[in-house]
């Protein structure tokens, strides 16, 4: 009896030494892997604000770990805001080109950045290091704005908790959290499979959690038709935020076809959600 306790306990081991290593050895694997399935970068520039005609600036910002940062700073005449953009994990600022040109039009002086790894700004991004690049972007951004004309974060999708992680660097007057969510577990709660893998992985992206302590005004937009981020997660992050907060259903509106500069149900709630700062 005492022989077959041993064995007993010593299966118990084996098997707990084999959970261990399986678990870090799938931590290592997603580890690995993690940083391909989140971010979506495009190399280069194929076009700017200049072949458009809108006057800018093309800056390079270095980050507290050394990377090399590229933003465009688009100039309108006589702005009544700034706004520091903060894109989604696809494309390249050139791609965002369409959506930046419309801000300008709206007399925002938009300051848009390459997150590390995209367009060209060098290395590799990571959650941490996207949250440096946003550090970066928001300290150039406080340090060159004009007295008195209110200062906006904009973080669209994956760029909602970079914009949130920005508010705790300088606060701004006002932030814009359009087709975003709490965190990245509440995207994957549905699935099964990657809730389980999440176990696992690195990356959080809390932008409720970093926004706790935020108190200024807040604007959620979402598309009500969303593929990418469902409807309801932006209402649970919004629901989730303290006042004062506003929230824009946009109808009809998918992940990536809300910002048309003749859909009002976008572009009208940022309209008034400016001239109210």
């Amino acid at each position: 009896m005492f022989v077959k306790s041993n064995r007993r306990a010593g299966l118990k081991v084996t098997l707990l030494v084999a959970a261990l290593t399986g678990g870090l050895l799938l931590k290592g694997f997603i580890g690995a892997f993690e940083a391909r399935l989140v971010f979506f970068p495009y190399k280069g520039e194929d076009e700017n604000p200049g072949t458009l005609g809108i006057a800018y600036k093309s800056i390079a910002l270095t980050t507290s770990d050394g990377e090399r940062i590229i933003a465009w700073q688009l100039e309108p005449e006589d702005p009544i805001a700034d706004v520091v953009y903060f894109h989604g994990n696809g494309g390249n600022l050139s791609v965002w080109m369409p959506v930046l040109q419309s801000i300008h039009a709206l007399r925002l002086r938009v300051l848009a950045i390459d997150y590390r790894g995209y367009g060209l700004s060098t290395g590799a991004p990571t959650e941490d290091g996207v949250y440096r690049d946003a550090e970066a972007a928001v300290r150039h951004a406080v340090s060159n704005r004009t007295s008195g004309r209110p200062i906006i974060y904009w973080g669209r999708s994956l760029g909602g908790p970079i914009a949130a992680s920005a508010t705790r660097v300088a606060r701004p007057d006002g932030l814009i959290l359009e087709s975003t969510f709490v965190d990245k577990a509440a995207v994957i709660r549905a699935h099964p499979l990657l809730r389980m893998l999440n176990f696992f992985a690195a990356y959080r992206f809390e932008t409720e959690k970093m926004l706790r302590d935020y108190s200024g005004p807040v604007l959620v937009m979402h598309g009500d038709r969303d593929s990418v981020i469902p409807y309801r997660l932006g209402e649970e992050l919004y629901q989730r935020l303290r006042e004062p907060k506003r929230f824009a259903r946009v109808g009809g509106a998918d992940h990536n076809d809300l910002f048309d500069i003749s859909r009002q149900a976008y572009w009208q709630p940022v309209v008034e959600f400016v001239r109210g700062l």
